[in-house]
């Protein structure tokens, strides 16, 4: 399988530019193009460009007035963005920079400065992402870890609080493993853990839905814009699918295994003082409580009547 391209939003009204641009950019990158600047920070927003390609000189808005836009939006704020311009006094350069672009490309074009100059801030963005991705991925399962569920859920509970979308947190952990680490060894215990995450990551159908490991057997997942119903029958297939999964040995019988899921989904109230971390505790407590009643189950915090 080809890696994926990193994508790059052109925003260009003059048509030569805009084919200029896309030739010397478009082997290497996925292109996309908005001649009409006050429509970027909405694709920006659905596209989520790894780069920003932008005309100071724009009929409706200036390039100056997109990127203060765009660095007051949530989701784009960190989008890099070079400024492509026919202004080149240092004057211009300097509003530029202090707006937050990060790099200038002067009009009229030479290939190889445009290839240079985007091709350093796609180095710079895909080492943040590097780096970012290697401290919030458990190195073990290939999951997030808990700080990267503790930064999400935190996320995804602000935007439930400001859209009024209900939100559900499970929290999974795996039944005996300490007897299946004693039985078969750490080494095992931990071929286990892999399997059991690529399990409950396969239940999930949602790219908004998250797993992370919380820590030892234990793993996290953060459902937003779901209801309790939706939450409910996810929890009970992912329990079903951990059950019948069966873990192979080679030369012995296959390891069985269960889980145990706490379960908390709520709507936040805005003028609550109802947290994140209280979600998190109640789903905790839903856990326990399915380890007291004998495990391979999966309890509700506020199960509906």
């Amino acid at each position: 399988m080809e890696p994926t391209k990193n994508s790059i939003l052109i925003v260009e009204d003059d048509f030569l530019s805009i084919r200029a641009l896309s030739e010397i950019l478009r082997h290497d990158y996925t292109i996309y193009v908005e001649k009409k600047s006050s429509r970027v920070c909405d694709l920006a927003k659905r596209i989520l460009p790894d780069l920003i390609l932008l005309d100071i000189m724009m009929p409706d808005m200036s390039g100056y007035e997109v990127i203060n836009e765009l660095k007051r939006g949530e989701e784009t704020s960190d989008i890099p963005v070079i400024f492509v311009t026919g202004m080149t006094n240092s004057e211009d350069e300097a509003k530029g920079l202090a707006c937050g672009a990060v790099d200038y490309i002067n009009k009229p074009f030479k290939e190889s400065v445009v290839r240079m100059r985007v091709q350093h801030q796609i180095k710079i963005v895909n080492l943040i992402r590097k780096l970012q991705n290697l401290s919030t991925t458990d190195e073990l399962t290939g999951v997030g870890n808990r700080r990267y569920f503790l930064t999400s859920v935190q996320h995804e509970w602000e935007r439930a609080k400001r859209e009024q979308t209900p939100m559900g947190v499970m929290m999974l952990d795996l039944d005996y493993f300490k007897k299946l680490n004693d039985t078969y060894g750490h080494i095992t215990g931990d071929e286990v853990l892999v399997h059991v995450a690529q399990t409950i990551k396969s239940g999930l159908k949602r790219a908004t839905d998250k797993i992370a490991r919380w820590g030892g057997e234990e793993f996290a997942i953060i459902q937003p814009n779901t209801t309790f119903a939706g939450v409910r029958k996810i929890a009970e297939d992912i329990r079903i699918a951990v059950e019948k999964s069966r873990f192979p040995m080679e030369g012995q019988d296959p390891i069985s295994l269960t889980t145990s899921i706490g379960v908390h989904c709520v709507t936040p109230n805005p003028d609550d003082e109802y947290t994140a971390d209280d979600l998190i505790a109640a789903a905790d407590r839903a856990l326990y409580r399915a380890k007291q009643m004998g495990r391979n189950r999966v309890c509700y915090h506020n199960e509906p009547d």
